[in-house]
């Protein structure tokens, strides 16, 4: 089944591509086709429970929309996974069903798997949180096209990290041939997801 959306997903997005559809139709993907499709690494993971988890080996849903980011991050991280809470919400049963939302912390140090686990249930319960060393994930995201640098110190004495916020879409053959960046809404997310799942 998860194999067929690599299928169904390639012709899809290959249709989108050359109808140059405008931004006004209904039909309308929002999401940015990549011209070379990321491949996820096999790169070992945790997850919140403390199990080992890859992108890879662990995504069992046709679609895994994928995110950076971090738990103490102001704005666009919160905002983010708010925005994907309330598409999953609009996607009928069977679609949910088949969609999968996995959080990497790009900030290891401060985002302990409780930690995660009590940021992402503020969203969705079903919200998948991982971990690794920073240079894991920096590696895990320089692959999958994601930049990932500390930030600057603040006056609290903490600090920002700076990161990507594109949220990448991976298909069953473990690609990821599209992404959507940030000011995507949520009626915009559940359409296209219910473009490449239908």
């Amino acid at each position: 089944m998860r194999k067929a959306l690599g299928v169904l997903l390639a012709s899809a997005l290959s249709v989108w591509a050359l109808a140059g559809c405008s931004k006004s139709s209904a039909d309308t993907f929002s999401g940015d086709v990549l011209p070379q499709p990321y491949h996820a690494p096999a790169t070992r993971l945790t997850d919140t429970n403390g199990q080992p988890f890859s992108l890879t080996a662990s995504t069992h849903k046709r679609l895994t929309l994928i995110f950076f980011g971090y738990t103490h991050c102001p704005d666009e991280c919160p905002t983010t996974m708010a925005t994907l809470a309330s598409a999953m919400l609009q996607l009928d049963e069977s679609d949910r069903s088949n969609v999968q939302v996995v959080f990497v912390t790009t900030d290891p140090a401060r985002d302990t798997g409780p930690v995660i686990r009590h940021w992402l249930d503020r969203f969705s319960k079903d919200f998948v949180g991982v971990r690794g060393s920073l240079p894991t994930i920096k590696k895990v995201a320089q692959e999958v096209g994601v930049p990932i640098m500390k930030g600057r110190r603040l006056p609290s004495g903490g600090y920002d990290v700076t990161h990507g916020v594109q949220v990448l879409g991976m298909d069953g053959n473990n690609k990821i041939p599209v992404l959507w960046t940030l000011g995507t809404t949520a009626p915009e997310f559940a359409h296209d997801i219910h473009q490449l799942l239908s």
